[in-house]
Protein backbone atom coordinates (compact mmCIF):
# COMPACT_ATOMS: atom_id res chain seq x y z
CA UNK A 1 0.00 0.00 0.00
CA UNK A 2 1.89 3.07 -1.20
CA UNK A 3 1.73 5.95 1.25
CA UNK A 4 3.30 9.38 1.19
CA UNK A 5 4.23 10.68 4.61
CA UNK A 6 6.09 13.74 5.81
CA UNK A 7 8.49 12.12 8.28
CA UNK A 8 11.17 13.69 10.43
CA UNK A 9 14.31 12.89 8.41
CA UNK A 10 16.65 13.08 11.39
CA UNK A 11 14.47 10.68 13.35
CA UNK A 12 14.24 8.23 10.47
CA UNK A 13 18.00 8.37 9.93
CA UNK A 14 18.60 7.72 13.63
CA UNK A 15 16.19 4.78 13.54
CA UNK A 16 17.99 3.38 10.50
CA UNK A 17 21.34 3.70 12.21
CA UNK A 18 20.23 2.24 15.55
CA UNK A 19 18.37 -0.64 13.93
CA UNK A 20 20.98 -1.33 11.29
CA UNK A 21 18.39 -0.88 8.55
CA UNK A 22 19.55 -0.20 5.01
CA UNK A 23 16.31 1.51 3.96
CA UNK A 24 13.84 3.98 5.40
CA UNK A 25 11.07 1.50 4.68
CA UNK A 26 12.72 -1.17 6.83
CA UNK A 27 13.24 1.28 9.69
CA UNK A 28 9.65 2.54 9.57
CA UNK A 29 8.19 -0.98 9.33
CA UNK A 30 10.25 -2.11 12.33
CA UNK A 31 9.20 0.98 14.29
CA UNK A 32 5.53 0.32 13.52
CA UNK A 33 5.88 -3.35 14.48
CA UNK A 34 7.43 -2.42 17.82
CA UNK A 35 4.75 0.25 18.40
CA UNK A 36 1.93 -2.25 17.85
CA UNK A 37 3.62 -4.86 20.09
CA UNK A 38 4.03 -2.35 22.91
CA UNK A 39 0.41 -1.24 22.68
CA UNK A 40 -0.75 -4.87 22.88
CA UNK A 41 1.52 -5.47 25.89
CA UNK A 42 0.09 -2.38 27.56
CA UNK A 43 -3.43 -3.77 27.20
CA UNK A 44 -2.35 -7.01 28.87
CA UNK A 45 -0.69 -5.10 31.71
CA UNK A 46 -3.91 -3.17 32.29
CA UNK A 47 -5.59 -6.47 33.20
CA UNK A 48 -3.38 -6.97 36.26
CA UNK A 49 -5.45 -6.67 39.39
CA UNK A 50 -8.71 -6.94 37.46
CA UNK A 51 -8.88 -10.71 37.08
CA UNK A 52 -10.15 -13.08 39.75
CA UNK A 53 -7.40 -15.22 41.26
CA UNK A 54 -7.94 -18.62 42.82
CA UNK A 55 -5.30 -19.07 45.55
CA UNK A 56 -6.05 -22.83 45.70
CA UNK A 57 -5.27 -23.42 42.01
CA UNK A 58 -2.35 -25.83 41.64
CA UNK A 59 -0.74 -25.31 38.24
CA UNK A 60 1.82 -28.04 38.91
CA UNK A 61 -0.96 -30.58 39.38
CA UNK A 62 -2.54 -29.54 36.10
CA UNK A 63 0.79 -29.96 34.28
CA UNK A 64 1.17 -33.52 35.59
CA UNK A 65 -2.20 -34.52 34.12
CA UNK A 66 -1.20 -33.71 30.55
Amino acid sequence: MPTNLALNDKLVQEAQKLGGHSTKRAAVNQALTEYVMRRKQKKVLELFGKLDWDPTYDYKKVRRRG
